[in-house]
């Protein structure tokens, strides 16, 4: 009886033991080396002031919500994740390419790099907050393709960028999702589907965000309620309600900013006029008119109420970064990427750009995360008069917005309530 209950018991630690390796081989385990690791990037000075570039970033952001948005549908994109990932791939390129890259992106590259630079070492992090970006290059190991090292260096020096090399088969691919499932806390998954032949490099951006109201909604503030949808359908959903104290108003739309906690990060809804349709009010946003919005909160008390909502998006972003006028880096007879590296097999230019964001909001606060792989192949108050309200029922534009540059870091549209 004895020996049957040992026997039974190595048994059992077997199984046990084979449900952990098992477990541990789903973590998010990056298999690659990374050839950066150990190497000291070269020293960068910081930017004294980021208004100017920050004020085109969230032109930026306007102009890629506008190519990116569909109407009917929930659109939310993370411009800053999209920004990163393409200023990093600006740096292999040259000649008209080049410019066409900075004309989209707004910004001459040696200008992106500090930016990028002094945004990511500034970025406000503590317990109840942060947002954090990441960014990496992988290349193949075949022998047709060979990386230039200064670029290598200007992505790892301004960037932080790991690199590496690797095969380019299924573990590639799986490390790469994995990398980027780590970098936005396990919230973007699965972003690259395959690695086709011809692709010789990916670079990748991750983006997380999470933090709690500044003011979390206790349990008698969120109610039923319902919204409505553009075509008249009404849905039901639970309605946050709160006091907010920054009013926001333009000639076509009003709103309001909710602070998450430590007052460095806000989340930002803008509420169209009665028939004023969400894609009208998108073609109508203005960058620099809506970086000034942002920066110039009127101090007012603002009867306030949204739905609690979660939302995914993701896009190949091919086709609307061409139409915002960035056509040679996709084609691969114009393309002029040499000082990125080259391949004995061609010309190298982008094969695809994938953007995938989620968000997430509630009563306790926002999670969200981003990422983006661009694919290379070859060939405070004032006196309180009147009470505003606003709420958010029918369908609006909203943003999360980094309160210390004016810059919307997520910005989306919410046509329904998933």
């Amino acid at each position: 009886m004895k020996r049957t209950n040992l026997f039974l018991s190595a048994i059992s630690l077997i199984l046990l033991l084979s449900l952990v390796l098992g477990l541990a081989s789903c973590e998010t385990v990056v298999k690659a080396n990374d050839l950066m690791e150990g190497v000291t990037p070269n020293e960068v000075s910081p930017l004294d002031d980021l208004s100017s570039q920050s004020a085109n970033a969230t032109d930026f952001a306007v102009r890629l919500l506008k190519a990116s948005a569909t109407d009917g549908e929930n659109t939310l994109i993370s411009p800053l994740s999209v920004m990163s990932a393409l200023s990093m791939t600006a740096n292999g390129a040259k000649g008209e390419t080049l410019s066409q890259m900075e004309a989209v992106l707004g910004m001459p590259v040696d200008d992106l790099n500090l930016y990028f630079y002094t945004y990511m070492k500034t970025l406000p992090q503590a317990e109840k907050y942060k947002l954090s970006l990441a960014n990496s290059i992988w290349f193949t190991d075949d022998d047709r393709f060979t990386p230039n090292a200064d670029f290598l260096q200007i992505n790892a020096d301004y960037y932080g960028a790991g690199a590496y090399k690797a095969p380019f088969n299924n573990q590639t691919c799986k490390d790469i999702n994995n990398w980027v499932k780590k970098e936005t806390d396990g919230m973007i998954e699965d972003i690259l589907d395959e690695i086709p032949a011809d692709a010789v490099m990916y670079l990748v951006n991750a983006l997380a965000f999470e933090a709690e109201w500044a003011d979390v909604y206790e349990k008698g503030q969120v109610r039923d309620g319902e919204f409505t949808k553009e075509n008249g359908e009404k849905q039901s959903v639970k309605l946050m309600y709160s006091q907010e104290g920054k009013y926001l108003e333009s000639d076509n739309a009003i709103g309001f900013m909710k602070n998450y906690a430590g007052g460095k990060y806000a989340f930002v809804a803008l509420l169209p006029n009665e028939g004023v349709s969400i894609s009208d009010y998108v073609a109508s946003l203005d960058g620099e008119a809506l970086h000034s919005l942002l920066s110039n909160p009127s101090s007012a008390t603002v009867n306030a109420a949204m739905p609690k909502f979660e939302s995914e998006f993701s896009a190949e972003m091919s086709d609307i970064l061409k139409g915002m006028g960035m056509t040679d880096a996709f084609d691969g007879g114009t393309a002029d990427f040499s000082g990125l590296g080259s391949s004995s097999r061609g010309n190298i230019f982008i094969g695809r750009v994938l953007h995938k964001t989620f968000i997430s909001v509630g009563e306790k606060g926002t999670k969200a995360g981003a990422a983006t792989v661009v694919e290379m192949r070859d060939e405070c108050a004032d006196e309180i008069i009147d009470p505003k309200q606003v709420y958010l029922d029918r369908p609006f534009v909203y943003m999360l917005v980094d309160c210390e540059n004016n810059l919307p870091f997520f910005i989306g549209t919410l046509m329904s309530v998933e």
